[in-house]
């Protein structure tokens, strides 16, 4: 691999984190509280694993899209992605026994730039797929 590769990698690695922690801040104001971000295992990666308010373990998959000309950053999370994030959080679950008494749900946060700002946009959507 290149060292220009390995930057360019790097740096798309960066922003996905800084995504994520835009959405985890963004959800913390919704009144859903961090349990973990970036959890991974042998099965795949779950961006955010947060709590709501009713007691509900949440676990979130970000998606940012620059333009939405190829779909929006939900429509970008097909059915091998969505079994990826559900064999993931079983695993999740096995590892931390303390949740396995919760119900569990699956969102997607899109985060999109507003045009002509520098702000961003959020669509959250719980229970996104089951």
């Amino acid at each position: 691999m290149s060292i220009v590769n390995t930057e360019k990698n790097q740096n798309s690695r960066l922003f996905g984190k800084k995504q994520e922690s835009h959405a985890a801040a963004y959800l913390n104001k919704k009144g859903l509280k961090l349990i973990q971000s970036n959890y991974q295992c042998r099965r795949g990666e779950i961006d955010l694993v947060m709590i709501d308010n009713q007691q509900q373990l949440v676990f979130v998959e970000v998606r940012y899209r620059s333009r939405q000309s190829f779909g929006t950053a939900v429509e970008t999370i097909g059915r091998s992605k969505q079994q990826k994030i559900r064999s993931s959080a079983a695993y999740f679950l096995l590892e931390n026994p303390e949740f396995q008494h919760l119900m569990c749900r699956f969102d997607v946060v899109g985060i999109s730039p507003l045009p002509g700002s520098c702000r961003l946009r959020f669509d959250w959507i719980a229970n996104a797929f089951f």
